[in-house]
């Protein structure tokens, strides 16, 4: 071979080593994109979920509250019937 064919060669292979890295760089890219899309749907997946688990902690809390108003009206309720018997056992 020439020496002129040597460089061509030489080139050649430069070129088709640096293809590969290109290549390799770009699926690199690509697979990093997919992840951050799949990471970005996760997010949005654990917001909506936080934006549930709120609702449902607030819809939870409401009720606790109006139990226990209820909770208190019963008290209310049982110890105006307590004293009204006791009343009618003194007489």
């Amino acid at each position: 071979m020439t020496p002129s064919g040597k460089t061509v060669d030489a080139a050649l292979a430069q070129l088709r080593q640096a293809l590969s890295t290109l290549e390799n760089a770009v699926d690199g890219r690509f697979e990093r994109e997919r992840a951050h899309s799949d990471i970005e749907g996760e997010v949005r997946r654990v917001h909506a979920d936080r934006s549930r688990l709120a609702q449902e902690l607030d819809q939870a809390e409401f009720r606790a509250n109006r139990l226990e108003e209820v909770n208190r009206e019963v008290s209310r309720r049982l110890v105006t019937a307590m004293e009204t018997i006791r009343a009618v056992l003194d007489r």
